[in-house]
């Protein structure tokens, strides 16, 4: 006999049972409120084709790095997952999820999967090998239908505004089609340079070349290279885009007098480099960022302390993003210095930081972002997505930068269905937070009502200007 799937009302709010009742009011009057989503990774080609998402493997086991590199550390071949592997029988990729769903146990992977299964499917028992077909036959049976193409997808699911992230290679053809499409749903792009920025980025040569054709600018010169990042920020600004995005490995920014800048991209641009130059050049394009941000006013994202693709082999068989991106410990209060010393002051620029070094928050990011205008911190990202990740950032957080130098929360995410669920969480553990706060009697409770609606809302249409 399957064991049920029931979503609690009260799941994630605190234990005590006066702090949890309210919690469980702020959350009321922030639970429908718009997503709004400013940094993701999902496919803008599902907007502009609204295509079926085929089957239950290809829309949830697929491109969700959170599930299959659970399953692969438990001795899952990802291939035998259908990631890059069209020879893969879907259902059987499904079965070998469903035999291990009990791994997911107390991850956030649960609390997001379990959201989109009974919330979205309307599926009443848990997922487990018996009930694997069940699954996948409902699921499935579902994208069938006009319901849960990817367009009535986002309206359902109250979706104002969404970002997805792209290369300056990129032609943004899919945002253009859902332009012309007619279609009210808004999707934009957010410029992710690091494919010509990073020397060490697979293929930076031929990057660079591809920069110069879509620009007609030379980018084996300093200056068009410059010009050339100048041009496509413009097209990406008017395809809707109303941020950069940069994941360097740390957070090291440079200010290098214009001619050995100069020489230091001549260097970069013949290759190869020292992986001190390679960090030197990405230190210095970040503040070559921020001046441009400065002018066109593009919200800048720094993701730095993730080791990249730390697994070779996955690497080298299956490409980035497959899960094996791991975090290293990241200085911010020394590498930001040289573009602070800068932009810091500026008020008309804003830069989000991120983190993937939770000793930081208390250290270093609030006592910066508590100070420089410049600054705002994005919410708990990555690993610390995650019930006690999100706790620890308000926690660490909130007495040194207080809650109106944070962003609200991103949901940062390639599984589409997964982003409500995400929103949902975040909200829930807000509301937990804030409702401690009540009942510590350190705010009041009409505070703690503003507070949640500007984290669920307001601060990130403000920080993103969306």
């Amino acid at each position: 006999m399957p064991r049920p799937l029931t979503l609690h009302p009260d799941r994630m709010f605190p234990a005590d049972t006066n702090v949890r009742g309210i919690a469980r009011a702020l959350y009321a009057e922030v639970k429908d409120l718009p997503i709004v989503s400013p940094h993701g990774h999902t496919d803008p080609s599902w907007f502009a084709g609204n295509a079926s998402f085929g089957n239950a493997t290809d829309l949830l086991l697929v491109p969700d790095h959170y599930v299959f590199r659970m399953l692969y550390s438990q001795g899952v071949p990802i291939e035998a997952l259908g990631v890059r592997n069209p020879a893969a029988d879907p259902r059987e990729a499904w079965r070998l999820f469903a035999e291990r769903y009990h791994l997911f146990r107390g991850t956030p992977s649960r609390f997001w999967l379990d959201w989109v299964f009974a919330e979205a499917f309307g599926i009443d028992v848990l997922l487990g090998a018996d009930t694997a077909d069940r699954y996948f036959d409902t699921i499935t049976a579902a994208l069938a239908t006009d319901a849960f193409r990817p367009r009535a997808l986002f309206e359902r699911f109250g979706i104002e505004v969404i970002a997805t992230t792209e290369s300056p290679l990129d032609n943004l053809e899919h945002h253009q089609a859902i332009r012309a499409s007619g279609w009210g749903g808004r999707v934009v792009t957010a410029y992710r340079p690091d494919p010509v920025v990073d020397p060490e980025f697979e293929g930076f040569g031929a990057n660079l070349a591809r920069l110069a054709e879509l620009t007609g600018e030379d980018t084996a010169s300093w200056h068009g290279y410059l010009a050339a990042h100048r041009k496509r920020r413009a097209f990406f600004k008017s395809m809707g885009a109303t941020s950069t995005d940069h994941g360097h490995p740390t957070a090291l920014t440079a200010d290098l007098p214009p001619a050995e800048a100069e020489a230091l991209f001549a260097r970069v641009a013949a290759g190869p480099v020292s992986a001190a130059e390679a960090e030197l050049f990405r230190a210095q394009m970040l503040t070559e960022m921020a001046a441009m941000s400065l002018d066109d006013g593009l919200v800048m994202q720094l993701h730095p302390g993730s080791f990249r693709n730390h697994n070779a082999a996955v690497f080298e068989r299956f490409g980035r993003d497959k899960g094996a991106d791991i975090p290293t410990r990241t200085d911010y209060v020394h590498a930001l210095k040289p573009l602070l010393d800068r932009f810091g002051n500026a008020r008309d620029f804003t830069l989000i930081l991120f983190t993937l070094d939770e000793s930081s928050y208390a250290r270093e990011l609030a006592p910066l972002a508590g100070h420089y205008p410049c600054l705002r911190l994005g919410p708990a990202w990555w690993f610390h997505d995650s019930p006690e990740g999100m706790r620890r950032f308000r926690r660490m957080t909130t007495e040194t930068a207080g809650f109106y130098n944070t962003v609200g929360f991103n949901d940062d995410t390639r599984a589409f269905l997964s982003i409500p669920a995400r929103h949902d969480l975040a909200r829930r553990i807000d509301c937990g937070f804030l409702a401690e706060l009540v009942a510590e009697h350190r705010i009041e409770d009409w505070e703690a009502a503003e507070v949640a609606r500007a984290l669920a809302y307001d601060l990130v249409k403000q920080a993103y200007k969306l």
